[in-house]
C-alpha cells in the first residue's frame, strides 16, 4: 500500500483534483504520472476524539487493503471522515463503510471492470 505522507502531496490533490461525497466519507481522487496507485486517509478533530478519528482510519484502511485489486491504478485517492460519523461512530460497522466507499468508487469510474 503506498500513502501519501506529505502536505504537499495532499495539497496537490485537494487543489487539482476532483470531489466526490458519500453519506459518510468524501474522496479527492486525481491521476497521476506513474502506474501506482497512492493513498491517505483522513478524520479531522470535528469527527470526534482521537479514539474516534483511528477508528475511522483504520476502518477506511480496511477497506482500501481489501479492494485495492479492484481500484484503478493511476489514480492518488484521499478518504475523508465526514462529520456525521461523530454520531453514528458506536453503531458504525465495517459493512457500512464498504458499502458507501463502493457506491462512491463505482460513480467516478475508479473501480476496474470485473470480468
Amino acid at each position: 500500500m503506498n500513502t501519501l505522507k506529505k502536505d504537499r502531496e495532499f495539497q496537490i490533490i485537494y487543489k487539482s483534483g476532483k470531489k466526490s461525497f458519500g453519506y459518510y466519507s468524501l474522496i479527492f481522487f486525481n491521476k497521476n504520472k506513474t502506474n501506482d496507485k497512492k493513498c491517505g486517509f483522513v478524520a479531522s478533530k470535528k469527527v470526534g476524539n482521537a479514539v474516534y478519528r483511528n477508528r475511522i482510519k483504520r476502518l477506511f484502511k480496511e477497506f482500501y487493503r481489501k479492494n485495492e485489486n479492484f481500484i484503478k491504478n493511476e489514480n492518488d485517492i484521499i478518504f475523508v471522515g465526514k462529520k456525521i460519523l461523530k454520531e453514528k461512530i458506536k453503531d458504525l460497522k465495517y459493512k457500512d463503510i464498504e458499502k458507501d466507499m463502493l457506491r462512491i468508487l463505482k460513480n467516478n469510474n475508479l473501480l476496474k471492470k470485473i470480468i
